[in-house]
């Protein structure tokens, strides 16, 4: 279970979120959705423990304390992130940082057959090329591939806590489908909880969230089932939709 209680994020002097409180239990998928400029990118950037920025309030993990973890401890209790901008590593290949994963949380037998064929199996399953297994991380990929690399760490290294910061930007709707679906065959395999941040219709279309989140004036301004993003979708962020103030469910 993920519980945020009364955080509140300052980068310098500038307040970006504020008494910021959402709850996630098992298995389940929240959506959170705002305006461009309205936080949602920091606040997946404080789980991840982004040492950019001040954090007050409480952010607990399965009842441990995630203020008190550095990036790599965050990963290390299943917590993984995908990106907007996946950024690029030269000299570091998809199978030297997995296998390294792998290996620092007690997951692999050492096995490099086995490794390999789990690979080439999940490349097939992403419509990747298993070339892609020896690619350096990212490098000279297109906006497509740069986030089916990201799912096939994510495959491997079968987190609990997936972040979907964006994912569906800059992804053409063959590519936006494939992601969704196979994001949604993840989610019917392992039950992990998802938090995505999005403003996208056909992400959410597919993946079909329990919980709605409506980020405005630096913290949840309403909460409901997914017919919110839905009416977020026909009439926009204006008054009439948030109209009733803060709703938690």
């Amino acid at each position: 279970m993920l519980k945020i209680e009364n955080v509140s994020v300052k980068n310098g002097e500038k307040v970006i979120l504020e008494n910021f409180t959402l709850e996630i239990k098992p298995g389940e998928i929240h959506a959170l959705m705002g305006q461009n400029g309205a936080g949602k990118s920091t606040i997946a950037k404080v789980l991840l423990r982004d040492a950019h920025y001040d954090v007050s309030g409480s952010i607990s993990f399965h009842d441990k304390n995630l203020l008190l973890m550095n990036t790599t401890e965050v990963a290390r209790e299943g917590i993984f992130l995908v990106m907007q901008n996946p950024i690029e590593i030269a000299g570091v290949t998809n199978a030297e940082v997995l296998r390294t994963a792998l290996n620092d949380r007690g997951m692999t037998t050492g096995n490099i057959l086995e490794f390999n064929r789990e690979l080439t199996e999940h490349c097939k399953r992403l419509e990747l090329p298993t070339s892609f297994i020896h690619r350096d991380i990212n490098y000279n990929m297109s906006g497509g591939e740069k986030k089916k690399n990201a799912l096939l760490h994510l495959w491997m290294l079968k987190p609990n806590f997936l972040i979907l910061d964006e994912i569906d930007s800059g992804l053409d709707v063959d590519s936006l489908k494939k992601v969704s679906h196979s994001l949604l065959e993840y989610y019917e395999t392992y039950h992990p909880i998802i938090l995505v941040i999005t403003h996208q219709k056909t992400l959410l279309d597919i993946l079909k969230p329990q919980f709605v989140h409506i980020l405005q004036d630096k913290h949840i301004a309403k909460s409901g089932d997914f017919s919110l993003a839905e009416q977020i979708f026909k009439e926009g962020f204006g008054a009439s939709t948030m109209r009733g103030g803060e709703k938690n469910e």
